[in-house]
């Protein structure tokens, strides 16, 4: 699958060091607290979320009614919401720390699926929570994008997110990349078991930044 030309254009502007790790991070439920700002912003416009399955759809509803949100209905908030709170999403417990301490020997960049019209606030806004990193807006599965932004590299390269089908698409588009899929909340966490494809299942910075920092070593960075 080729890169559709907005991402590839954000990506051939990055610097690339070969010899140097890069660490490519999810932001939703990796490094930014989607799910309890979503659901404040859902309360706010007269909607409810129940956490019974590992998908929105199905789980909104109207909060007066209790009836189940239309699909149409739930894609309009989650538009409205990336538009109006993109940027109110706290950071994960310990990943500011982490990744400031993994940054003295890895590039880290931000790759999430957040609409390129709200790319800038949520850069903005990461930035002044202390995540100073690249951030590249991306459509769809993740694979190509993580392809392309290690081709050429000769040192490690690690991949987080949330989704299993990122973790898979990665494991297919660019398999040396070494892949941990980490859900930050713990209701979303209980719902779904390690990805297929990923390296290793983590939940908490505490134990991530050490997990990488190990596999960095081992590999001899």
């Amino acid at each position: 699958m080729s890169l559709a030309p907005p991402i590839a254009d954000q990506i051939v502007r990055l610097p690339v060091d070969a010899d140097r790790p890069l660490l490519i991070c999810d932001a939703d439920e990796v490094l930014v607290q989607f799910a309890v700002t979503l659901e404040r912003f859902l309360d706010d416009a007269g909607f409810t979320v129940r956490f019974d399955s590992f998908r929105l759809s199905g789980n909104v509803r109207h909060a007066d009614s209790g009836a189940v949100a239309d699909d149409a209905t739930v894609h309009g908030l989650i538009a409205r919401f990336f538009d109006e709170r993109v940027a109110d999403c706290p950071p994960v417990d310990g990943a500011v720390e982490a990744l400031a301490q993994l940054s003295r020997r890895t590039d880290i960049v931000v790759l999430s699926n957040v609409p390129m019209a709200a790319r800038a606030a949520r850069e903005r806004a990461m930035a002044a929570q202390g995540f100073a990193y690249p951030l590249v807006a991306n459509a769809g599965p993740k694979g190509p994008a993580v392809a392309a932004l290690v081709a050429g590299r000769r040192a490690p390269c690690l991949f987080l997110d949330d989704l299993p089908g990122n973790i898979a698409s990665v494991a297919d588009a660019a398999p040396p990349v070494h892949r941990i899929h980490f859900v930050a909340d713990p209701r979303l966490a209980r719902l779904i078991g390690p990805a297929d494809g990923a390296h290793a299942r983590i939940d908490r910075w505490a134990d991530a930044g050490p997990y990488i920092d190990r596999h960095m070593t081992d590999a001899g960075f």
